[in-house]
């Protein structure tokens, strides 16, 4: 910045009053910073542009405009969409409709859905351009019911890293009946206990950055009468019922349920409804309503710093490096919905919804494989995929690449697949490619995509721009059925007609 000074003249330091907010401060250097800038655009305006010093002066400004883009970036943050749905559906299939239950007549699209039914299932969905940077996926399960045997109780969850953060949803069902309070902690925490993952960030579920905690959890409202509790339902005053609701009560002695979050429970109980009606239990048992049906969640606390510097456990450096991350990649989340969805009544509970807002900043925005199909397709002519890492990642000779329509839901959908390393047929240190058999290819055509799938991190981790798939001439010329030429079409063609 020498040249700078000699344009502006020597400047001296300001007096440093202690007295002085960090605000005032922070005000004043932003004032003498524009005054200082002024000036040197005057004195940029009169520079010769043949003057030795102009060319130095612009390579000064290049450097400082190169640092202000990077702290721009540095605070760059994006806003995720997260729409969560719990369920217990008991025995019934849910309804062919779920307009309602997924809000997808919303202005605003979710990127990513979480859904938990009956069951334990536990499915997630997002939207394809988030696909390449979900990874580390990992899923697992702890069964709690009938002594750890039986499957009907108990906790699955996912883990993987979104953008770089770390995210795990725990779907439970804990055990029944107003007197079990105590025994649904327990088993709740067996679960968070005995949950790892292969991972070395993150190996268990408390580890997550974020962690979202929902399911049946069973939970009752105790000592009120039921005809108080349906009072309060009937207008509305669910706040009355808050505090003796079992849940809540056990967050306050619980340490490790301290840290979950949850919004208020302004919606009616979910629990128990006569099937297909919007009438609580009216059988002989009469159960009391009870929120059963919730979804929390929870940030990883800030790591407690050492005051002694020279004790230095692993504990402390794991919570020094999270630290360090969790102030350089921000995550903060806002819940925007907590609602039942009364519309459904294929079950004795109602479904409960919780749509959130993440806001984070990305630790990368680049796929690790760029990927795309040279050249027309069609069953008449073998096919290759080119492909680029564009960063290191574990390669293995079980990855593969599948071809896919435009529009695929699950990484199964895939209409063939080939073996990256089998099938190489050139490379270079840029660009690879992979052959494709014309026998693979679907005789009828369509609009697909190809995606590349790391088997060591167990994710997508590139995706090709769409492209036709031609239909083949020579089956059209001699007027063959498309499953008679291809096996793959026939299937191709079971799930248009699902579709």
């Amino acid at each position: 910045m020498d040249e700078i000074s000699r344009l502006l003249g020597h400047t001296g330091h300001g007096r440093s009053d202690s007295l002085l907010s960090d605000a005032t401060q922070s005000k004043g250097s932003k004032l003498v910073l524009r005054h200082r800038l002024n000036q040197l655009l005057t004195c940029v305006d009169d520079l010769d542009p043949k003057d030795e010093l102009h060319e130095k002066v612009v390579k000064t400004l290049d450097n400082a405009l190169l640092v202000c883009g990077k702290r721009a970036n540095k605070l760059k943050k994006d806003r995720f969409r997260l729409h969560m749905v719990t369920w217990n559906v008991a025995t019934a299939d849910p309804p062919d409709d779920v307009t309602s239950l997924l809000h997808l007549n919303s202005p605003k699209s979710p990127d990513l859905y979480v859904i938990g039914m009956q069951g334990l299932l536990l499915l997630f969905f997002s939207k394809l351009q988030h696909l390449p940077f979900i990874r580390d996926i990992q899923a697992t399960y702890t069964r709690t019911g009938i002594f750890g045997y039986w499957g009907n109780k108990g906790g699955v969850s996912i883990r993987l890293s979104f953008y770089g953060h770390t995210l795990c949803f725990l779907n439970c069902h804990l055990a029944a009946h107003m007197k079990y309070a105590t025994e649904r902690v327990d088993e709740f925490e067996h679960i968070m206990n005995t949950q790892t993952f292969e991972c070395k960030t993150a190996p268990r579920v408390v580890d997550h950055s974020l962690v979202f905690w929902f399911g049946d959890l069973n939970f009752r409202i105790q000592d009120h009468g039921m005809h108080f509790v349906r009072s309060c339902i009937s207008n509305q005053t669910y706040n009355l019922l808050w505090s003796k609701d079992q849940l809540i009560m056990m967050k306050n002695k619980e340490e490790m349920l301290q840290e979950f979050e949850e919004g208020h429970l302004d919606f009616q109980p979910t629990y128990k409804f006569d099937l297909n009606s919007d009438t609580y239990d009216s059988s002989g048992k009469k159960r009391k309503p009870a929120w059963t049906d919730r979804i929390l969640w929870r940030l990883r606390p800030k790591a407690p710093t050492t005051t002694d510097e020279h004790v230095e456990t692993t504990e402390t450096v794991k919570g020094a490096r999270e630290l360090e991350e969790d102030e350089e990649y921000p995550l903060k989340i806002r819940q925007d919905l907590y609602t039942s969805d009364m519309e459904y009544s294929v079950s004795d509970h109602k479904p409960v919804v919780g749509v959130f807002t993440l806001e984070l900043r990305k630790m990368y925005e680049t796929p690790l494989v760029h990927l795309q199909a040279e050249g027309d397709w069609s069953a008449d002519i073998d096919a290759m995929v080119l492909y680029s890492p564009l960063q290191p990642f574990p390669s293995s000779t079980w990855d593969w690449i599948g071809l896919y329509k435009v529009g695929f839901n699950s990484l199964t959908d895939y209409i063939t697949y080939t073996w990256v390393k089998d099938d190489e047929v050139a490379f270079s240190e840029e660009v690879i490619q992979v052959y494709v058999s014309k026998e693979e290819i679907p005789v009828q055509g369509g609009e697909c995509m190809l995606c590349y799938y790391s088997s060591t991190l167990r994710c997508i981790i590139g995706i090709s721009e769409p492209f036709k798939v031609h239909e083949s001439k020579v089956a059209i010329e001699e007027g063959l059925l498309p499953e008679k030429i291809n096996g793959l079409d026939e299937t191709v063609a079971r799930k248009e007609r699902r579709d």
